[in-house]
């Protein structure tokens, strides 16, 4: 007979009844880490957070990192770099020069709005030329096999639009259950990062074709026929999960979550051209399934159903218990309107993102998760600060 808590746990479950053919009665022990969509927004508060999370020798501990959008964008590149990040007493002593700088590199540089004017003139989708500035400026032409072995796996999560569903890459297969399964995948890093922050409408979809002989024999998906098999409509993973937060929920006791996503603001006078108004629509969709996950993942940790921290880039870092950094809320707060593009960013804007992401992620754990002394925290980059 289930007890007060576990019926509480259903009923708050943020993803209770998506068949993923990875079921499990209660979750195991290990530590999730997620990455929220956002854009170069996310992408940079995520660097700041695994900066603060490197220095307690927390990331070898991570049996998973699971991201969309702007966050698949810092996993993508971690995952690459993982073997090359020198561990040391479980501190990777070449994050900063592996990761942190190439991802303020790309910063440094408008993709979005250049890539839409080459898939309008030139051959080529806007999805697929976000793709290849992602190659050249991080990957380098690595496919999802270069992603390292177990542990952690790293799983870049897209929205399949014909399906409904969650299409996961990881190295070990890609998937959509109710589309079906294709092991060892040689699809491009950059394919899976460009698709899983392909932000509608202006970079979605993405457009992946497969060969329909690669899937594993058929389990009772009811889509497992062409063309759902074969030519693949993707879109940004936040659509379906702005957290990133389902592929890890399902299996482990320890959530760790990094949220970056935006906030929908008032409108007084909506436009009412299909255009903008189409946008407006998307927005409080977007708006809605982030609020409900949170709200769900927050019930649960209060509840004691899982254990972890959620840290946010609009969270006030005076509510958590133990605060190591200064961060005024309103400081804070302009670094959380930096809009969901990926649109160059000048050098102080970007370090405030990193120092911001490491400040409220150092007072998450030390609040519920990180119990023993730790290492002192210091801004990444003192002089700019949030």
């Amino acid at each position: 007979m289930p007890d007060e808590r576990e019926l509480l746990a259903k009923a708050s479950s943020p993803v209770e009844g998506a068949d993923t053919r990875e079921p499990v009665d209660r979750p195991e022990a290990g530590i999730a880490l997620c990455l929220s969509g956002g854009g170069y927004r996310a992408m940079l508060f995520h660097a700041g957070a695994l900066w603060r999370l490197n220095e307690m020798a927390f990331l070898p501990r991570l049996d998973r990192i699971s991201s969309v959008s702007g966050g698949s964008i810092t996993a993508g590149l971690l995952g690459l770099k993982w073997g090359r990040l020198a561990f040391d007493g479980g501190v990777a002593r070449k994050l900063v020069e592996e990761v942190i700088e190439p991802l303020r590199r790309l910063a440094g540089r408008t993709i979005d709005a250049e890539s839409i004017i080459g898939g309008v003139f030139l051959p080529g989708s806007v999805a697929d030329r976000v793709a290849d500035v992602y190659d050249e400026a991080l990957f380098g032409g690595a496919t999802l096999q270069d992603l390292p072995d177990d542990p952690p796996r790293f799983v870049i999560n897209a929205t399949n639009v014909q399906s409904g569903a969650l299409w996961r890459f990881m190295k070990r297969y890609m998937r959509d259950y109710r589309v079906g399964e294709v092991r060892r995948p040689r699809v491009r890093l950059a394919v899976a990062v460009a698709a899983s922050s392909a932000f509608p409408p202006v970079l979605s979809p993405l457009r992946l074709s497969v060969d329909a002989d690669a899937y594993s024999p058929p389990a009772d998906e009811p889509l497992h026929r062409e063309p759902f098999t074969t030519h693949v409509v993707l879109t940004d993973g936040g659509v379906y999960d702005n957290l990133g937060l389902e592929t890890a929920w399902k299996r482990y006791q320890m959530i760790l979550v990094s949220d970056a996503g935006g906030q929908m603001a008032a409108e007084e006078e909506p436009k009412s051209d299909w255009a903008r108004h189409a946008v407006r629509v998307l927005e409080l969709v977007d708006n809605q399934v982030r609020s409900l996950r949170k709200r769900q993942l927050l019930d649960s940790l209060t509840l004691g159903i899982r254990s972890g921290a959620y840290w946010g880039i609009r969270t006030d870092i005076a509510e958590y218990p133990r605060v190591g950094l200064p961060c005024p809320h309103a400081r804070s707060m302009e670094v959380a309107q930096v809009k969901t593009r990926l649109k160059r960013l000048d050098p102080a804007w970007q370090e405030r993102l990193i120092n911001w992401g490491y400040a409220v992620c150092d007072a998450a754990m030390r609040s519920y998760v990180v119990r023993d002394p730790l290492p002192r925290a210091a801004f990444p980059y003192p002089e700019t600060a949030v």
